[in-house]
């Protein structure tokens, strides 16, 4: 072989394997991007196509806005329009100054016509005028609220039953608010009504929490709200709230039970001053005077008062419990 061609043909294997080696490495890098590009998009159909993953975001943003819609009830809650509905009451809030303004008068007239000063009367007039009414208001609203709890659960279970004979689930409502005791009939049939007029069924819930603002309606509107947005079996969903439900009931009655020595303990001690300043008015009309006809009595009576009053509200805070 002639050395000359030696030089070339080395030059031109040297060629050939390097643009061998060169395809082959090409279209392994582009098999790996072709593999990666489809991962990828096998990835995006997977998330698109997942509806486990659009559920979990549709309860996400629903519970959201729930939330923010009872924090927007909560700063409301305490206006007197407010507590009127929530009492059951059908007076308007004008009414209801009128009347808190009428028993203050009334209260400052007849410490006034009893010879106290003056000062007594205006305590005695900001005591009937603004913390009895207000304090009347209160009682209501909780015996109310606890007539609702009372039936509550069992009324869900009504919905259970109903929802699994296969009844929709305004009709259920429609059974509640027909058969149920008050207050619990009567709040029904409002959400019924204003859901026929056409008022979106979270809104006219959202009345209702309004209305009623406790736990167990904000749970009732959480379920029905996330089942209507992400579908679920409502009936397992209910049962299990009454479930959730019925044990709260049975929680506070415990917390009830324990509690009652503390709550007797603590009316006996509220109460004695009281009891005993009587009783001496009555054996010793003339030594208890002192108190009412002299200004260091006077000054003796805030004092007591104002000591008792604090000391009945530590006594309360201590022996309450939110459940």
């Amino acid at each position: 072989m002639d050395r000359s061609l030696i030089l070339p043909a080395t030059i031109a294997l040297a060629v050939v394997l390097f643009g061998i080696a060169l395809a082959s490495g090409g279209n392994e890098a582009s098999d790996k991007r072709i593999e990666a590009v489809s991962k990828r998009k096998e990835t995006n159909l997977r998330r698109k196509s997942d509806p486990e993953a659009d559920r979990r975001k549709k309860l996400i943003g629903g519970i959201k806005e729930i939330e923010a819609r009872e924090k927007q009830l909560r700063k409301a809650r305490l206006s007197i329009t407010s507590r009127l509905q929530q009492a059951g009451l059908s007076i308007t809030p004008m009414t209801f100054y009128l009347v808190s303004g009428g028993v203050g008068l009334i209260a400052a007239m007849l410490v006034l016509f009893t010879g106290q000063p003056a000062y007594f009367a205006l305590g005695a007039a900001f005591a009937g005028g603004l913390g009895l009414p207000r304090w009347v208001l209160g009682f209501l609203v909780g015996r109310r609220q606890k007539k609702f709890i009372a039936e509550f659960a069992g009324s869900i279970e009504v919905i259970v039953r109903g929802v699994k004979s296969g009844l929709p689930l305004n009709e259920c409502l429609k059974i509640i608010g027909r058969e149920a005791p008050e207050p619990l009939s009567g709040e029904f049939r409002r959400l019924v009504d204003q859901v026929a007029v056409g008022v979106p069924f979270d809104q006219a819930l959202a009345k209702m929490y309004e209305r009623m603002p406790l736990s167990e309606v904000s749970f009732f509107s959480i379920v029905l709200a996330i089942q209507q947005k992400a579908g679920g079996n409502l009936s397992e969903a209910l049962q299990n709230l009454a479930t959730v439900l019925r044990s709260r009931k049975l929680m506070r009655e415990k917390v009830k039970a324990l509690s009652s020595e503390a709550k007797a303990s603590a009316g006996i001690i509220g109460a004695l001053p009281v009891a005993v300043m009587v009783l001496v008015g009555i054996t010793s009309p003339d030594y208890i005077m002192l108190l009412f006809t002299e200004p260091t009595g006077h000054m003796g009576l805030m004092i007591g008062a104002g000591m008792m009053t604090a000391g009945i509200l530590v006594m309360r805070n201590m022996i309450n419990f939110d459940i």
